[in-house]
């Protein structure tokens, strides 16, 4: 069970580290993300933390299943 832990651990990582850098290129493209003066509006500033959660989780997610496949 501990090693099924680990690979899920691991599996959510590479997930979040694929999907959300994709999204955030979409975010970028996307007119609400800038204002008229070309100013980053709360769409993309909301986006941005959303998203640099899930990378964090991320890291702490391949460092938690690293070390319970290590231990």
């Amino acid at each position: 069970m501990i090693v099924f832990a680990g690979i899920v651990l691991l599996l959510n990582a590479v997930y979040n580290v694929i999907v959300w850098p994709r999204f955030w290129t979409r975010v970028t493209k996307d007119p609400r993300a800038r204002d008229e003066q070309g100013r980053p509006t709360a769409f993309s500033r909301v986006h941005a933390v959303l998203i640099g959660i899930a990378l964090l989780i991320a890291v702490v997610s391949a460092i938690a299943g690293v070390l319970v496949l290590v231990t």
